[in-house]
């Protein structure tokens, strides 16, 4: 192991992060730079998915509380639907503008679709990142060992000190590719599970509004 360390320090190659970014060649920095970028791309996505889907669950579950405590619709249609900001005032205001049978279904309905719809939008992204970045990565990984043979086969040298920098730069490349794809796999997971319980109440308010507007209430 002393040796090892020993022909490293006297190759003078950095082989910290900042170093093997700054050593490697346009292609892997390319790469790098596209995996961070998709990285920070992931966790902005993730935030912000986060923070909104809990602000709506809390407002659901205030509108539910209301919606099943015996106030009236027009009531409500006065709180939530005039200005409504969360899908379900958006899906009341649909059905109170012509609240019979299947109209108010319908519109309902429509709405919910157009609401989920909405809400669905950034998890495609993070999907894309999942399943991509890994092979982006692998690219980097494939070039980075193309160069340490090349650096092989120019100075005609297999020790440690020609070999290392090239495979610290591919292992580096994959590193970043699981980086990215790993938090966007469990994002994209975990804000889904979410989305589809919200989207169950917002497909039962539906059925609840149908089913009043068909007996007439």
């Amino acid at each position: 192991m002393e040796t090892i360390g020993v022909e490293v320090a006297q190759a003078g190659h950095d082989l910290s992060v900042m170093g093997l970014f700054l050593r490697a060649d346009i292609v892997v920095k390319s790469v790098m730079a596209i995996l961070a970028f998709l990285s920070v791309w992931t966790w902005a996505i993730a935030i912000e998915k986060s923070l909104m889907l809990k602000s709506l669950q809390g407002k659901a579950k205030v509108f539910e509380q209301e919606f099943w405590s015996g106030t009236s619709l027009e009531a409500l249609n006065q709180r939530y639907g005039h200005n409504p900001n969360d899908p379900f005032g958006r899906v009341l205001a649909a059905a109170m503008r012509d609240f019979s049978g299947y109209a108010a279904a319908k519109s309902a309905g429509a709405e919910a679709n157009r609401e989920l719809t909405k809400l669905e939008g950034g998890l495609g992204i993070l999907a894309i990142i999942g399943s991509s970045a890994p092979f982006i990565g692998l690219l980097g990984t494939v070039w980075g060992i193309m160069n340490s043979f090349r650096s092989i086969a120019a100075t005609q040298d297999t020790s440690l000190a020609v070999v290392a920098p090239g495979i610290a730069e591919a292992l580096f490349a994959t590193a970043l590719g699981l980086v990215a794809a790993i938090p966007a796999v469990i994002f994209f997971n975990a804000l889904s599970s979410n989305l589809g319980k919200y989207a169950v109440k917002l497909e039962g308010f539906v059925d609840d509004l149908s089913a009043l507007a068909a007996r007439g209430n």
